[in-house]
């Protein structure tokens, strides 16, 4: 796995544990969306190893969970900390997917 992948991995994990480490459990739209979403990027952050480029759906659905987080505090009204949190992690899911959705793999078939 690479280190975007593993990045992707690790603040999948933050957002499934967030409503507990940010407090807002209280909202449970909000804290089952982060651990649904969240869930997902953990998922798809290790089986994106499989596929390389454009063609891969796993890292087109990373960036579409990142994209999630960008909107997800505006969508439940969160507060500053969960906001902050949310946009920049989720922008960096964004980033790092669309790098790995413009590398090619370097694994070959094996005959």
């Amino acid at each position: 796995m690479k280190t975007r992948g593993i990045i992707n991995a690790v603040i999948g994990i933050w957002l499934v544990i967030a409503p507990w480490m940010l407090g807002f459990l209280y909202d449970a739209g909000a804290t089952s969306a982060s651990i649904v979403f969240g869930t997902l990027q953990v998922i798809m952050s290790f089986w994106e190893t499989t596929k390389s480029g454009w063609n891969s759906w796993q890292k087109w659905i990373s960036l579409i969970t990142g994209l999630w987080f960008v909107l997800f505090p505006f969508v439940y009204s969160l507060t500053d900390g969960v906001l902050w949190s949310s946009i920049i992690l989720g922008l960096m899911t964004v980033l790092f997917s669309l790098w790995s959705l413009n590398s090619k793999s370097k694994l070959k078939a094996v005959s």
